[in-house]
């Protein structure tokens, strides 16, 4: 975050907290992508995401007086974040298992720079258990590095390096299948 944002959300959060809604409508503004970006990857449904992001922004207003700084205020968003997204999966009825032989074949490669955007890696990171899960959206999505990501989601340092060397293993292993599975279904010319 640079300078001038920084002082424009120190302002805005010293206006919001003595009850200026325009100064919380610039709050909301400023990190709401950031908010449903966390809840559309993690739960991978646009309106449980805008839900979620709702419940966070209402959390948030209800706590204005704690919040200390946009750095504190970015952390709390953060960890609501996470644990509002938790919360709604577990509320969620878990999805049926599908094989990967009966994943129906994307028609055209999507051309899209972005790997999480990519439909079966998405599909993959959604496979994964909660706590993997958020850590690869965290790393991966939001580029948070482990100290940050230790400190949103209130674990060790050492516990996030874990629980992402497992989850980019388990990834490792998906994407291996599923290419040995296309290599093996590809007929021979």
């Amino acid at each position: 975050m640079n300078t001038a944002t920084v002082e424009r959300m120190e302002k805005a959060l010293a206006r919001s907290a003595a009850g200026n809604h325009a100064a919380f409508g610039a709050i909301m503004h400023e990190y709401q992508a950031m908010v449903f970006s966390m809840a559309y990857y993690f739960l991978h449904d646009r309106s449980l995401a805008e839900e979620t992001a709702q419940e966070v922004f209402l959390r948030l207003y209800q706590n204005l007086g704690a919040i200390k700084s946009p750095a504190h205020l970015m952390l709390w968003l953060r960890k609501v974040t996470n644990r509002r997204c938790i919360d709604q999966a577990r509320r969620m009825p878990p999805l049926p298992l599908l094989a990967l032989d009966e994943a129906p074949e994307p028609a055209t490669s999507p051309g899209v720079s972005d790997p999480l955007l990519s439909e079966r890696l998405r599909r993959m990171v959604a496979s994964l258990p909660e706590d993997s899960r958020m850590v690869i959206i965290l790393r991966y999505q939001e580029e948070l590095d482990l100290a940050e990501i230790a400190e949103v989601l209130d674990i060790p340092i050492n516990t996030v390096k874990s629980r992402l060397q497992r989850a980019l293993a388990v990834l490792r292993d998906k994407v291996t299948s599923a290419l040995e599975m296309r290599t093996y279904e590809r007929p021979r010319e």
